[in-house]
């Protein structure tokens, strides 16, 4: 694409912006959305807010890494540079057909964003971003090269550089500039520039190896030796300070073979498949389906971590720090709980947040607690309870990975505390995806091809050996566990259910087209198809629906062992799974779950009001084996003594119509912290509270129950505390959202109907004797019956004003209108700036001029 007015170059990026239609204006600010905020009143005030360097830097960080390669080859070259010479920069002498096909593209993204301008003859980087990437002292290049000879020499004294240019064999001249001129061209002639190495001796060669491709800077001492004493004199080296030495970038790039870069990246890296997976072709066909298997076993394992979890914290979780979120041994003991590391717990407890089924309670002793909205959550399919844990995984800032960490002053980072919200998360997650479904269905990827491909993608500006890995690479490597936790993916390969989550117009289980060497060439390209934002709602029920005939029928029986053990051989229906979790401990979860009865959960169940019988009959029912003999045993043992025992408030007392087991208790060391004493032969009082009493009797061994005043016996059962009703947690945006395309529709007519005030030829006024030329851009000045005079003159002949218009909130503007009516103070006129009929007061225009030619 070439930019010209008319045949002339544009002389400013202003000018440039002028010669570009809608749609060019339209892509440029849906690519650089931070020009929009707010709307530029004109063509030049967008050319100003693309060049400051907050805009630049955003730009340039979101370039891929071939783009920008070609964006710091330019600020290499000569100013305006012509596209044959960053050709050559980018391909050196002997060329490159691949940087060849792919240069164009760059440029085109490059000027599309506004970062570059004018023809391709004269092809000029915007000043700003030309400082960033061009090479100095205080912040090199990733091109490794130094100033050039003009820079370097631009503090040496003339006799000096006469002395350089002598030692080189080039004849003196009378000036500096034409010295400086003359030595450039030697290090730019290939011819001559071979000649003069050829003298060199092997020593300086070797010197000049170590510097070619950066840091091309060099310290060296009083007396430097022969060959580094040989390439200062002839210019190779030239002084930066009295310790210091750099090569010239003409020099360089000579060395270099004319190349910018060691080595040019036209192409993205491939996706390559796994290393264990690449060698199994034979396993090929039924791969897919072994993936949606174990995803579909993962997804329902993270729905029972989620509901463990919630069931934790059911009544009343642990307390929220003083700052925000959970402390150290509050996340340990609920990694316990949950039978996992702390880093995973951290993701399932920040997951649960963001899907809004976790929050604080919000009262004065603030505790974490599950919301209203998860007492809803169980009772949907479980399909659809997972695709609601995969949207909100997909599109949270929040990044779980970041818990354990610091902060920029040094502070832990907490557990849903404040300080998570990364802006990118979102988009790094989706793209990494979306790189998996470029794959063969059933393909799982090289973790390191991925990061690779991410690098390329967004480079790391500046890296610089020891620089700590860009956080991007560590959320994608963050993406990749997360998303085998959630059953996003199986064995390292996106499910079905995956691809419908971020493609739900494709097919479920179609490869994604592509393999991965190919793709877009853009930064994190954006298929047509991703669902994002609002759209991610929608996402889920498609997933939902392909996940639904993978997940495990639940089942309604148990496996009962001799060993006071029950095996689930799968998932269980909700009934059975809740009142199982009552009689039996937990022991192992997985493919197949393990619960162990205990005396403490018979108890459990027998407080919760179930009788002897009860257990009897449900594990009967429910077991596909015999019900073992220790089982029974252990279940009518503590029935027997279970309510043996009555306690009350008297400030608490023990019943028992056995009076020896009393005598057992008062004799007993380990009751003397209860205080008992005996009130009636089948009474002790007690000064504790009839908790610490039940607790107390329970450790000594004993089945003590409760009881009301009448002396029932209380079945206990336990409270759940819920939060106030909770909205999950809204993302944090990273930057400025990209606009509809109705606003960039409107935002284009603004700035072309703003651009056209601005610049529209209009007559000039006389003015007064001895007052100063207006300036360009001035609001006209007239009098109230000049200006009345002139707005019923044009509303008479239908001609088109430019006038000067203040705002009843003082904010002054400047317009192109049509008058169609004046009366009453007002005019009502059709206003080519804001393309509507508006009224305006007389009394707020500042001044009127006609146009020395009618826009409409």
């Amino acid at each position: 694409m070439s930019e010209r007015t008319g045949g002339t170059p544009p002389r400013t990026l202003a000018e440039a912006l002028r010669t570009r239609d809608d749609d060019a204006l339209a892509a440029l600010l849906r690519t650089r959305p931070d020009l929009l905020s707010p709307v530029p009143n004109d063509l030049s005030q967008l050319a100003t807010r693309a060049g400051t360097r907050a805009s630049v830097m955003r730009a340039l960080e979101r370039l891929d890494r071939f783009t920008l390669q070609s964006a710091e080859a330019l600020a290499a070259s000569t100013d305006p540079a012509p596209y044959e010479a960053l050709l050559a920069l980018m391909t050196g002498d002997e060329g490159d057909a691949r940087v060849e096909a792919a240069l164009p593209r760059a440029v085109a993204a490059l000027r599309e964003q506004a970062l570059i301008w004018g023809a391709d003859d004269r092809l000029r980087l915007v000043r700003t971003a030309r400082e960033i990437l061009a090479p100095s002292p205080s912040h090199p290049s990733p091109t490794g090269l130094g100033p050039t000879v003009a820079e370097a020499t631009a503090g040496m004294s003339p006799g000096r550089i006469q002395e350089i240019i002598t030692t080189a064999g080039l004849p003196s001249t009378h000036d500096p500039v034409s010295a400086v001129a003359a030595l450039a061209a030697l290090f730019t002639d290939r011819t001559r520039m071979a000649a003069l190495l050829d003298t060199a001796p092997p020593e300086a060669l070797t010197v000049l190896d170590r510097l070619v491709w950066g840091p091309p800077y060099g310290e060296i001492t009083s007396k430097p030796a022969p060959p580094v004493q040989w390439l200062r004199d002839h210019g190779l080296l030239l002084p930066t300070s009295t310790r210091t030495v750099v090569l010239p970038r003409e020099a360089a790039l000579h060395l270099r073979g004319g190349r910018a870069h060691r080595d040019a990246e036209p192409e993205p890296p491939a996706i390559l498949p796994h290393p264990s997976t690449a060698s199994a072709a034979s396993a090929a066909a039924s791969r897919p389906q072994v993936v949606d298997s174990a995803a579909a076993a993962q997804a329902y394992t993270a729905l029972e971590t989620i509901e463990e979890l919630a069931k934790e914290w059911n009544e009343g979780g642990p307390n929220v720090l003083r700052v925000g979120g959970l402390s150290v041994r509050d996340l340990k003991r609920t990694a316990t709980a949950l039978d996992v590391t702390e880093p995973v717990a951290a993701f399932w407890v920040e997951l649960a947040y963001a899907a809004g089924l976790l929050a604080a309670d919000g009262e004065a002793d603030e505790r974490y607690a599950p919301t209203p909205a998860y007492d809803q959550w169980p009772d949907l399919p479980p399909a659809e309870r997972w695709a609601r844990l995969a949207t909100a995984w997909l599109g949270a800032t929040r990044t779980a990975g970041l818990v354990g960490g610091q902060d920029s002053k040094g502070r832990t980072l907490a557990a849903l505390g404040p300080d998570l919200d990364r802006g990118a998360a979102p988009e790094v997650r989706r793209h990494v995806l979306d790189l998996l479904a470029s794959l063969p269905a059933g393909t799982a990827p090289d973790p390191e091809s991925v990061l690779a491909r991410l690098r390329w993608e967004r480079p790391l500006r500046g890296a610089a050996a020891g620089r700590p890995e860009d956080l991007r690479a560590r959320i994608a490597a963050w993406t990749l566990n997360e998303a085998e936790m959630l059953g996003v993916t199986g064995r390292g390969a996106l499910s079905s259910h995956g691809r419908a989550l971020i493609a739900p117009d494709a097919e479920a289980g179609a490869s994604g087209g592509a393999s991965g060497s190919g793709g877009a060439t853009g930064a994190f390209p954006k298929p047509a198809s991703r669902a994002t934002g609002a759209e991610l709602p929608a996402a889920g029920l498609h997933a939902a629906r392909a996940l639904a005939p993978h997940l495990p029928e639940p089942l309604d029986h148990v496996l009962l062992q001799a060993d006071l053990t029950a095996v689930a051989p799968g998932p269980l229906l909700r009934p059975l799974a809740e009142t199982l979790s009552v009689i039996a401990d937990i022991e192992s979860r997985g493919g197949a779950t393990v619960y162990r009865f205990t005396p403490a959960s018979v108890r459990r169940a027998l407080d919760a009001g179930r009788s002897a019988s009860d257990l009897h009959a449900f594990l009967a029912a429910h077991s596909r084996t015999p019900v073992p003999q220790p089982l029974s045993y252990l279940i009518d043992d503590m029935a027997r003594r279970h309510g043996h025992l009555r306690i009350g408030a008297a400030s608490a007392y023990v019943r028992c119509d056995d009076e020896a087991v009393l005598d057992e208790i008062l004799a007993d060391r380990r009751s003397q912290g209860l205080r008992l004493r005996r009130l009636a032969p089948t009474v002790l009082a007690a000064q504790a509270d009839p908790t610490t009493l039940l607790d107390g009797l329970r450790t000594m061994g004993f089945a003590p129950a409760a009881e009301s005043a009448e002396g029932d016996v209380l079945v206990t059962r336990a409270h759940a505390h819920r939060t106030p009703p909770r909205t999950p947690p809204a993302p944090v945006p990273d930057g400025p959202p990209v606009p509809a395309p109705t606003l960039l529709g409107a935002a284009v007519r603004a700035i072309r109907a703003g651009d056209q005030a601005a610049t529209v030829v209009r007559k000039t006024l006389p003015e007064p004797a001895g007052a100063a030329a207006p300036a360009r851009g001035d609001l006209p000045r007239t009098t109230s019956a000049e200006t009345l005079a002139t707005v019923q003159a044009a509303a008479l002949t239908g001609s088109a004003l430019w006038i000067g218009y203040v705002n009843a909130e003082g904010a002054a503007s400047q317009r192109v209108i049509a008058p169609v009516r004046v009366e009453g103070g007002f005019v009502t006129a059709y206003d080519h700036t804001a393309d509507e009929v508006r009224t305006y007061p007389l009394h707020r225009i500042t001044g009127v001029s006609e146009l020395a030619d009618d826009p409409a």
